[in-house]
């Protein structure tokens, strides 16, 4: 057998661009798969998303990397061996996030501590499920570390009574349902807007979007088991507390109307299973609410508490963030209570592929991307234009058909055009909802100083190349 020199992963790390050469690895063995990038049969980004790191998290999206052929191709790259010295390095015990979990390497980070991190735009639209390992995560807070067998969630009843439900009793004593829905955090695309002017928030790109076929019990089936009634007279909420708490022990919290909460109509669940699988850790083990069609930040995760209200959580993040502003409003000048808390969410779309400042062939192009809308509301046209906005053509919406007012998934989209050698391109999508919303067609207008709604027209500017 050859043999062959040593690499640490930092010198692997080195090598992500094929200027400098594009290396992996897969379990111990180290390759140089610069020649092989542009015969990749998913194309050259996707290959590249594993540039200067591990295989084994992007393969395993993939049945086909399990095919004794694929690792037969990739021993004819292999340039050395990880030293037997790479070892993982010991956590911190005086760090709060030391127990956080692993997270897949593909994910666009935004934060380390707390982590927030969004999918590769790349792959955004390859599935209509988000899988689990790449959904984008929201952490306000380090994530909890609970033990199954000692959970409970309590359900603050009328008159003062209290329901304590361990995980095994949630299953047990409540119907099963599922429902397939997006989450959305207020700040997607918001690195558009800080463009504009300087936002409060995290950079996000297009990522701040995922699907998932979450299962669990009906909020609804809880709270009547608990002892409240269909409707209540009068302005009511219902609140959720998260595991997660900030250093002076305050939790992550969030409310939703106690109408939603109720409506046998809305899904809201509380979910202790996403694609199929308990939920993942980043995503609210065991359990989490999701409220569908609802802005992200009100399905609390690692859920332990329920109270009706008639006001709402008095959380931080239900008072003073998540709201909309003026453009005219900015720190010296913003008053919380004047704005109400974002629910729904606006109609909202996005190129996914091609990427910005990509050289494309000529001939046929396949411009493809997602769109969605808040409340329920079906995604009923996406108009694509490659000429910045003068011209248009209708997409093709993929995916199926919901019932009126609950189409809580997002629809997917594609459409392939002609394009010429030597021509640059702005590619442009907006999408219409069943109510006959459209996104604003510019940022400027709808900038508010937090940063969020931001669902102005995509743009894509791309040249075709030889």
């Amino acid at each position: 057998a050859p043999s062959y020199p040593e690499y640490t992963r930092e010198e692997v790390g080195r090598h992500r661009s094929p200027e400098e050469r594009v290396w992996v690895t897969h379990g111990t063995d180290v390759f140089d798969v610069t020649d092989f990038v542009e015969l990749h049969p998913g194309g050259p980004d996707k290959i590249l998303l594993a540039a200067g790191g591990a295989l084994e998290p992007f393969w395993a999206l993939y049945a086909v990397h399990g095919e004794p052929h694929v690792l037969e191709l990739l021993q004819q790259y292999k340039v050395g061996e990880l030293s037997p010295d790479e070892a993982p390095a010991a956590p911190d015990a005086q760090d709060p996030f030391a127990g956080d979990p692993p997270r897949h390497p593909g994910l666009r980070v935004n934060s380390q501590k707390p982590f927030n991190a969004e999918p590769p735009a790349e792959l955004l639209a390859e599935r209509f499920l988000t899988p689990n390992e790449l959904f984008f995560t929201r952490n306000h807070l380090p994530v909890p570390a609970v033990e199954p067998s000692s959970y409970r969630l309590r359900v603050d009843g009328p008159g003062g009574g209290t329901l304590s439900l361990s995980l095994a009793e949630l299953r047990s004593r409540f119907p099963k349902h599922e429902v397939t829905a997006t989450l959305q955090c207020a700040g997607n695309r918001r690195s558009e807007m800080s463009r504009v002017r300087p936002v409060k928030g995290l950079p996000w790109d297009i990522g701040a979007i995922s699907t998932a076929r979450w299962g669990g019990a009906r909020l609804r089936d809880v709270l009547l088991h608990a002892g409240f009634p269909e409707e209540l007279q009068g302005e009511w909420h219902v609140c959720f507390e998260g595991l997660d708490a900030d250093p002076g022990g305050a939790p992550y919290g969030a409310s939703i109307p106690y109408g939603r909460a109720l409506s046998p109509a809305a899904d809201v669940l509380l979910a202790y299973e996403m694609n199929g699988t308990e939920l993942p850790r980043d995503h609210g083990f065991p359990v989490r609410v999701v409220v569908p069609g609802v802005v992200g930040a009100r399905s609390v995760k690692w859920l332990r508490r329920v109270a009706v209200s008639p006001d709402e959580s008095p959380s931080h993040w239900q008072q003073n963030d998540n709201k909309g502003f003026s453009p005219c409003v900015d720190w010296d000048t913003v008053d919380y209570r004047t704005a109400p808390a974002i629910q729904e969410l606006p109609v909202q779309s996005a190129v996914t592929q091609p990427r910005p400042g990509a050289a494309v062939p000529p001939g046929e192009l396949t411009v493809k991307g997602y769109a969605w809308s808040g409340g329920g509301r079906e995604v009923v046209r996406v108009d694509v234009s490659l000429d910045g906005g003068r011209t248009w053509k209708v997409a093709r919406l993929m995916g199926d058909k919901a019932p009126p007012g609950r189409a809580w998934a997002w629809a997917l989209w594609e459409l392939t055009v002609p394009v010429e050698a030597g021509t640059e391109l702005e590619i442009v999508c907006k999408a219409v909802d069943s109510s006959y919303n459209v996104q604003p067609d510019s940022v400027a207008p709808i900038w508010n100083l937090m940063g969020v709604l931001s669902t102005a027209w995509h743009r894509v500017r791309v040249s075709v190349q030889d």
